[in-house]
């Protein structure tokens, strides 16, 4: 490229329908659980929402921030959750740091959710229920997977799973497969959520809700509404 070249930028104006105050659900919970499902519909209906409960989550250790992203597979006035081996990086780190932050991202709507807070383990009754409903290939992929641990290759993988495979076959039934004492999820206990939404020329609504009390994220009274500049 010539020194002198600019590179093309590629700009989108986001026409979002905003979030106002008076938009605003009366509960954190409620205002996430109504994105979320719009997410979801859209989806359904649209298509260019390709995976609707996508989580990003960062955690921290000595080397500083890190970040991925999961799937949102618990969703209570409680917070959102996420299953992990609870061996693996993310989990380790919470486990020496427990600060958290999440969102929910949907570009084709011009909605993001935040979350800064806590991150708590989700009861292990919990975490069996829904480990019994996940696809049996899924299951035997949580006993296979050493999460975060250096692979052999490909054919290692292959080979393990094959193992586990063959040690818990498919009969159809949610015991089929027992929940690895490795395995579990976490949930995002929010100090502070904020939506945020897409508006033209740059001018974006920010509605943060902050923690002014010990209640979850549907007890009003828990929680004090700011706007913030975009």
């Amino acid at each position: 490229m010539a020194s002198d070249e600019v590179r093309a930028v590629l700009r989108t104006d986001y026409a979002g329908s905003g979030l106002g105050e008076e938009q605003l659900a009366a509960t954190p919970f409620q205002q996430i659980s109504r994105w979320v499902e719009e997410a979801r519909a859209r989806q359904e209906e649209q298509g260019d929402v390709p995976e609707p409960d996508a989580l990003s989550v960062a955690t921290v250790d000595e080397d500083g921030p890190d970040v991925r992203t999961v799937l949102m597979r618990f969703l209570d006035p409680r917070g959102p959750g996420f299953v992990t081996n609870l061996q693996s990086t993310k989990g380790r780190q919470l486990a020496g740091n427990p600060r958290i932050a999440a969102s929910l991202t949907w570009p084709s709507m011009f909605r993001a959710v935040r979350f800064r807070g806590t991150a708590e383990l989700v009861d292990r009754a919990e975490v069996e229920t829904y480990f019994q409903q996940r696809p049996w290939g899924s299951r035997v992929s949580a006993w296979a997977s050493d999460q975060s641990q250096p692979a052999g290759g490909r054919e290692q993988l292959e080979a393990t799973y094959a193992e586990y495979a063959a040690r818990f076959p498919d009969h159809g039934r949610p015991e089929d497969v027992p929940v690895p004492e490795h395995w579990g999820a976490v949930r995002v206990r929010a100090d502070q959520v904020e939506f945020w939404a897409g508006r033209i020329n740059r001018l974006h609504d920010r509605l943060v809700l902050a923690r002014v009390g010990d209640g979850d994220l549907d007890d009003a009274a828990s929680w004090a509404v700011t706007r913030l500049q975009p």
